[in-house]
């Protein structure tokens, strides 16, 4: 590992948090950051002791903010905020996603606006380095003054409190791990706590992970949609590039330039041009405007996590020992609503594939009803299209923007909230569930290819398949497919699948992203 990331100076993509995220590359204060954070703590030290009244750096928080805190008290005030706030419930999210939490927030607080100090700062970035990963409650923040309770559980442990993952994964008592370690407490400074949880991180380590495995779902959807194509004997002249120059959205092209690119040098496609088929169902010929309106949907998503992880939302914000401003870049607003943008996105990549799934088992297109040669006393693979559509459906209800609602909360202070926190996991779950439906179809596309033997397909339809059948074998009687679909899922969420359509277009000279590669790369 010879990659280093800076701190608060150099520009934070979704690939680098991830990688700070795996140990692929070291993250640093370097000696500017330091500098920066700290002349911004010098900044509120001289703030109290001007005795200049400045939001929660000596009143109280929210509501409170007309109440005045003494000198002697605003460090035990900063010891307090992260106590009375640490109010989350529900399972904890998993360990990567609280070490995206640490990483973004340390870039943030790095940029020398929040008046952090360089000690505090300098713990955090040790939890990171060591793995020593706080525990985040799922539930209880609503978007606005940051996600106030995920960030209060996220620093407990600088103060000797809440619970933390080690180095194996496993959860423990965050003062017995700083004890074995021997690591002390923290003793906060004035403003200390309210930059530790006031921030959008929640919102945004969540995000990051929506971009990196929406990103491998609509690479998915288009290797499958080929098999699927295929399979049922479509026609890829909707995909001609003549057709998406008039209408040019960037994902729509996209699609279609990699759908031609997949299904180059096709038997199966050459074996039908002139048949008497007018033109395929939308489910087919409509793939590059519908998963190309996905794409859409995730290039603005990660065009807005980008800006977010570069951005310094906590409050207030700290211009020099005259000017702290009291705003609201904490709001989650500006990740909320794509988040929400993102999850319909996701939720249409599965309802267009099981609808190809359901074509699948029609016996239409010279394939056999249910994908089996011999049904009856076998029920083929009728049960496994159940569970895609439970699945969409489960989508759907998903799919209600939680961006579009607000309940007062701080008594009133804040009383429009974002609800950001809500989106970002439900997307997830949106995800995840799609990657089941993609399996389903994967597994559907790999039986009816078969059925088009001796004729092969395109030189990566051929490897995909070829992949799939090393893991599954093709189904002449009835099996417990749970198996099959559980094989089909590691492929999908592993990205395997999209690893071996690049390495065949590679090999073979073909560029499966075009014009598009940098826009669509995060």
């Amino acid at each position: 590992m010879n990659k280093i990331f800076n701190y608060g100076i150099d520009h934070l993509t979704v690939n680098i948090a991830l990688d700070i995220a795996r140990g692929k590359v070291k993250a640093i204060l370097n000696t500017t950051a330091k500098e920066k954070v700290v002349k911004s703590q010098a900044y509120v030290q001289e703030i109290v002791d001007k005795g200049d009244v400045v939001y929660g750096i000596n009143t109280g928080f929210g509501p409170l903010c007309t109440t005045k805190i003494s000198e002697k008290d605003t460090s035990t005030l900063q010891h307090k905020i992260l106590q009375s706030h640490s109010v989350g419930v529900g399972e904890v999210i998993p360990k990567e996603v609280s070490k995206i939490m640490l990483i973004t927030k340390v870039h943030a607080l790095a940029q020398g606006f929040s008046g952090i100090s360089l000690t505090t700062l300098e713990r955090i970035v040790w939890h990171v380095d060591k793995d020593i990963v706080p525990t985040v409650p799922k539930q209880g923040s609503v978007g606005a003054s940051g996600d106030l309770a995920p960030l209060s559980h996220l620093f407990l442990p600088l103060i000797g409190l809440g619970e933390v993952y080690t180095e194996d994964g496993s959860k423990a008592i965050a003062s017995d791990v700083l004890s074995r370690l021997g690591m002390k407490p923290l003793q906060l400074g004035p403003k200390e706590g309210l930059a530790l949880i006031n921030g959008t991180q929640f919102i945004l380590a969540h995000a990051v992970k929506v971009v990196e495995k929406l990103a491998n779902a609509l690479d998915t959807a288009d290797v499958i949609g080929a098999m699927s194509l295929e399979g049922l004997m479509g026609s890829s002249r909707p995909f001609e590039p003549e057709l998406h120059a008039i209408r040019p959205y960037k994902g729509s092209q996209l699609v279609a330039s990699r759908l031609r690119n997949m299904l180059a040098g096709s038997e199966i496609l050459a074996s039908h041009v002139d048949c008497d088929r007018v033109q395929d169902p939308y489910s087919l010929r409509c793939m590059p405007q519908v998963h190309g309106a996905s794409r859409n949907a995730w290039l603005h998503l990660k065009e807005m996590v980008e800006i977010e992880l570069n951005s310094v939302t906590d409050n207030p914000i700290i211009l020099d020992a005259d000017n702290a401003i009291s705003g609201g870049n904490f709001h989650g607003q500006p990740l909320a609503i794509p988040l929400d943008y993102a999850g319909v996105a996701a939720s249409e990549l599965g309802n267009i594939a099981d609808r190809r799934n359901y074509m699948m088992i029609e016996g239409r297109f010279g394939l056999p009803k249910l994908l089996m040669a011999d049904v009856g006393l076998n029920s083929g693979f009728m049960i496994p299209q159940y569970t895609s559509a439970a699945l969409v459906t489960e989508n759907k209800t998903l799919c209600f923007p939680a961006s579009a609602d607000s309940v007062p909360t701080s008594l009133g202070q804040e009383d429009h909230v974002s609800m950001g926190s809500i989106s970002g996991r439900k997307t997830l779950q949106i995800i995840k569930n799609l990657e089941q439906i993609q399996a389903v179809e994967l597994l559907y596309a790999a039986q009816a290819l078969d059925f088009r033997r001796p004729l092969k397909s395109s030189p990566i339809i051929e490897a995909t398949h070829a992949y799939v059948r090393e893991r599954v074998s093709h189904a002449d009687e009835d099996r417990v497919l749970a198996y099959d679909i559980k094989a089909m899922h590691d492929i999908v969420s592993s990205g395997a699948l999209v690893k071996i359509a690049n390495e065949v277009a590679q090999k073979e000279q073909l560029d499966l992203n075009g014009e598009f590669k940098a826009e669509f790369e995060y």
